[in-house]
């Protein structure tokens, strides 16, 4: 066992600021031990790892989601506001998107955009995990994105790069990018880059971020952005607990160039870019994903059947489409194109008869549920051997409970003659 994590390890909670202490007493009671990242309140640094993070029961039920330090930053830089709508262009594998679902909130809404198909699975599965029902995702080359010009409020644009600042994880990435192989990355990008400058909105902002020290892909492609598109640079402050470079070209004041090896961190560079002109309110579509032969909606109220409000769930509908139950945001439903090819979060499984809402759909569970009883453990050892197969007596009647632990929603059981049982089922 590994008693002692790196330093540098890092992860976000992904929870409400009322259930922070609740995730951070899961995870003691498992032995790990962290401090906080002094550049958000979101994020704790580990200085204890009994055994991989990946593996405790804060990260199996979505409650945590470990992430490179500075790969938090230009989420952070762009700083939506709560109701915004977000375009993530590159996204997979969704770790700055669902840092951003969380910056908007749930009457806002996150657009994921991601290529490359085995890609785009991951970046579903991660914020499904995570629960984060404000977002959404679709499957395009960015620079061909089929939406509405001038009209988001910000933009994510974190564009394939040689990723010369991930050696500690990938030393072969300075020699296989050099010469010849890097000029279509660098185009690619400046396409990006059009693209995103096209589609935001005036008075938006664009994060352009890299995990690159390559001065081609970083200040070259601002003073691009900045002279040949017309966007205006935002002087980033120092993020605290960081040490940054100087950029290493004029104009480029004010972007942030990650010193690795000060920071302890992986190389990144951030650049907050601003489109000039006066705010104007984004179109709002008639047609949407509703008008689908494939999507049939769902009344809200069938979610008490499985122990859940749905007085929890957000602005938007459920409904079934393509064999799974989905969750809608009302942002996208007026927002975003039926022809985009968008998909709303699955929240489970769906069939001519019905729908069953994944068992790890924490974030709707009812605290006091009226069709299905409710169990509240306290002791962590339960909860692992639950998840290892491990059945145990709860004396509860029917065939299914809320699964708590003091408190905290986690999941739904199986219950076979009140016996408790984990299905991903």
């Amino acid at each position: 066992m590994n008693e002692t994590a790196p330093l540098r390890r890092s992860f976000r909670l992904v929870c409400t600021p009322e259930q922070t202490p609740l995730v951070e007493e899961l995870l003691t009671a498992q032995g790990f031990a962290f401090e906080p990242e002094p550049f958000s309140p979101l994020v704790r640094r580990l200085v204890r790892e009994p055994f991989p993070l990946g593996r405790s029961l804060a990260a199996f039920w979505g409650y945590i989601y470990i992430q490179d330090r500075s790969s938090m930053l230009p989420p952070l830089a762009l700083n939506p506001r709560p109701g915004d709508r977000v375009l993530d262009v590159c996204a997979s594998p969704g770790s700055k998107t669902g840092l951003l679902a969380q910056l908007v909130g749930p009457t806002g809404l996150v657009l994921g955009n991601e290529p490359t198909r085995p890609r785009l699975a991951n970046l579903r599965r991660n914020l499904a995990g995570l629960n984060l029902l404000q977002a959404a995702t679709c499957s395009w080359p960015g620079e061909g994105l089929p939406l509405p010009d001038a009209s988001w409020d910000a933009i994510q644009l974190d564009p394939p790069c040689s990723g010369w600042g991930t050696t500690d994880k990938n030393p072969q990435a300075v020699k296989m990018w050099q010469g010849d192989k890097l000029k279509p990355l660098i185009d690619l990008q400046r396409k990006l880059l059009a693209k995103s400058a096209r589609l935001l909105r005036p008075g938006g902002r664009l994060v352009y971020s890299t995990c690159t020290t390559n001065v081609n892909e970083n200040e070259e492609q601002v003073l691009f952005a900045v002279n040949e598109l017309g966007l205006e640079v935002v002087p980033l402050p120092p993020f605290p607990g960081f040490v940054f470079a100087e950029p290493e070209r004029p104009g480029c004041g004010g972007t942030l160039r990650v010193d690795e090896d000060a920071s302890n961190a992986q190389g990144f560079y951030i650049a907050l870019l601003h489109k000039p002109g006066a705010p104007k309110t984004a179109p709002t579509l008639s047609e949407n994903i509703r008008s689908t032969a494939s999507y049939r909606p769902l009344p809200p109220a069938f979610l008490k059947d499985f122990g859940m409000s749905p007085e929890l769930l957000p602005p938007g509908e459920l409904g079934i489409f393509e064999g799974s139950l989905r969750f809608l945001p009302a942002a996208a439903l007026s927002f975003l194109p039926a022809s985009l090819r968008w998909q709303g979060m699955s929240l489970g499984k769906a069939s001519a008869q019905g729908a069953i809402p994944s068992p790890r759909l924490r974030v709707l569970l009812d605290p006091a549920p009226s069709r299905i009883p409710r169990l509240d453990l306290d002791d962590t050892a339960q909860l692992e051997r639950l998840l290892q197969g491990v059945s145990f007596d709860t004396g509860l009647a029917g065939k299914e409970a809320s699964l708590f632990w003091h408190g905290l929603p986690l999941g739904r059981l199986r219950l076979k003659n009140g016996r408790a049982l984990w299905s991903e089922k």
